[in-house]
């Protein structure tokens, strides 16, 4: 009653956040903020009302954080989309420290652009600026939206909605004489588009369109590159070897070929995934050394079966099996590692593994059955 009763009158404060950071793939660490549970209610509370407005708003090609969508159905848009258009050239865009950019006050505009209920537009301000709290000191944000808290999806969408979703759209629909594609996931992007020079005058203008709101194209991340059913015989004609792949959402795609003959999407997990999940999982195998094997038997299985359910996809069962044969390996080094007396075999392994460890499984349908389901 009293958070209800401040925020009726106008006198809620919110917080500063509480600064965390957890381990990238690449090396580096990504700043969390977790928000003390007061602001976590208020923030959920708004998210539920400002998701009946924007869900209007937003375009069908952004996947991110928004109700009944997932990064299976963005993935699964990106294979129909180069399968069924006249796609010949990927750009896999890729915005650098996104979050950590937003400008506030460019996304206070926008936010009052649509919402005109003052209190929800000081809320929000409040929120961005309350700073965080690291190490026991606070600190001032200027920019950004803190990771972690529930508001902060939502914002980075509205963000993007206005500077990229609306401009890539008309720039789609006035600028191009060819097919152009585009799936947007949070700040990961992949457009396709059926001429080179059109890609390649997008992504000049896409930077330019950046700049002007405090946001960057991570260049080293950003490619351009020759993908589609033509791909593989136009490279080959050249000399210039398979076609190159991409990644998006944690799969690699790749141009390959079903069993009749027919261009297809390949998707594969991508190596740079499998290899961190895996040394993650080291790391806390030898946190639990000395559990039970019950207690190590059910955690793995438990990580088989939330790995199958994400890369569960058509033809990734290569990698699937491999991760499980990585696992399995795992748990024989640190059985054999914690007992001296008696050297556990391969064949009791074998045995502990196929009573743990799950088999591989294939969960998701194929692209187009899905889509055709929630269409």
């Amino acid at each position: 009653m009293d958070l209800s009763e401040r925020l009726r009158k106008g006198t809620y404060r919110a917080l500063a956040v509480r600064r965390a950071y957890i381990p990238k793939s690449n090396g580096s660490q990504r700043p969390i903020g977790i928000p003390v549970l007061e602001d976590k209610i208020v923030q959920r509370a708004t998210v539920e009302v400002l998701n009946a407005v924007y869900e209007v708003d937003f375009l069908e090609f952004s996947y991110g954080f928004r109700p009944e969508r997932n990064q299976h159905n963005a993935l699964d848009a990106v294979v129909e989309a180069i399968e069924g258009r006249k796609v010949n050239w990927v750009l896999d865009v890729d915005i650098r420290g996104f979050f950590d950019t937003i400008d506030h006050e460019w996304l206070t505009r926008f936010v009052e652009h649509r919402i005109k209920d003052r209190r929800v537009i000081r809320h929000i301000k409040k929120w961005l600026n309350a700073g965080v709290m690291e190490y026991g000191d606070w600190r001032e944000v200027e920019d950004g939206t803190p990771q972690g808290g529930s508001i902060s999806p939502l914002l980075s969408n509205i963000y993007l909605h206005y500077v990229f979703d609306l401009w890539a759209n008309s720039w789609r629909n006035s600028k191009t004489s060819g097919d152009v594609v585009m799936v947007r996931f949070a700040d990961d992007i992949v457009l396709g588009f059926q001429y080179k020079h059109e890609a390649m005058h997008f992504q000049d203008e896409l930077r330019r369109r950046f700049a002007k709101f405090n946001l960057e194209v991570h260049t080293e991340k950003t490619s351009l590159i020759e993908f589609g059913r033509y791909a593989v015989e136009r490279r080959k004609e050249r000399g210039d070897g398979k076609p190159e792949t991409f990644d998006f959402l944690g799969f690699t795609h790749i141009c390959s070929k079903s069993r009749l003959g027919k261009f297809t999407v390949l998707r594969k997990t991508s190596a740079k995934k499998l290899r961190y999940k895996i040394a993650e999982l080291k790391i806390t195998m030898r946190k639990r050394l000395h559990w039970s094997i019950p207690d190590v038997g059910k955690w793995l299985k438990s990580v088989i079966v939330g790995h199958c359910r994400y890369y569960g996809v058509p033809w990734n069962g290569k990698s699937l099996t491999r991760f499980r044969s990585e696992v399995t390996r795992m748990w024989f080094r640190s059985l054999r590692r914690r007992s001296q007396k008696q050297r556990i075999t391969w064949k009791r392994m074998y045995r502990l593994a196929k009573n743990w460890l799950p088999c591989p499984f294939i969960c998701h349908p194929y692209p187009l059955e899905r889509m055709r389901v929630n269409t």
